[in-house]
């Protein structure tokens, strides 16, 4: 299952529609201006995003994870590496990012700053694709990239798709990068193309 280029541009352009909601929150709780890029959209098949994501992806991460409900369902997470959750903990809480272990402090501000993103993101699918999508609450783990992946396929029936969303934070001198990644089985992936395209042809 591919999205034609005109689904990926309209998909890119939603999800950056959520990014710009979530940018103005972070904004507002650091008191500095945060800017997110333009994210780059790819879909592969779950089986497969530990190949897509290990040429970035190195050792221990941190990964804000939230189940989320509804027409197209699945799995959202925002996965940061120790040095970018180092970032986002001296931003939110002027504490200075000491190359340690990702402590209780830090793990407050990612599971802040995921909560902010997941949301925003999800929250445009419900709002502009008319899709009623309900929010677990979100947790905080930190696990080496096999071990989450593995999470997401236990006990999880049909073959699975994964958005990866390249996301990029600028804010004083910093530059923050992770990744949202959304997890949808097959009937959800179909639904929330079926949704784009109504969403594209009604504009």
């Amino acid at each position: 299952m591919q999205l034609t280029e005109t689904q990926s541009d309209a998909l890119t352009e939603l999800i950056n529609i959520g990014f710009g909601r979530a940018a103005a929150s972070l904004s507002k709780l650091t008191g500095h201006r945060v800017a997110l890029e333009v994210p780059e959209v790819t879909m592969c098949p779950v089986l497969k995003l530990g190949e897509a994501l290990s040429p970035y992806i190195d050792g221990e991460i941190a990964t804000v994870h939230q189940v989320f409900s509804g027409p197209v369902a699945g799995d959202a997470l925002l996965v940061l590496d120790h040095r970018s959750g180092g970032i986002l903990k001296e931003l939110l809480t002027d504490e200075t990012a000491l190359p340690l272990a990702i402590d209780a402090s830090a793990r407050e501000v990612i599971a802040e700053v995921g909560n902010i993103l997941l949301n925003a993101c999800l929250g445009v699918f419900g709002n502009l694709l008319k899709v009623q999508v309900s929010f677990s609450v979100p947790h905080v783990t930190l696990e080496a990239l096999e071990s989450v992946l593995r999470s997401l396929l236990v006990e999880r029936e049909g073959l699975r798709y994964a958005l990866v969303v390249h996301a990029g934070f600028k804010t004083k001198s910093s530059t923050v990068t992770g990744y949202l990644i959304i997890v949808l089985s097959v009937a959800s992936v179909a639904r929330l193309i079926e949704s784009i395209d109504r969403w594209e042809a009604e504009r």
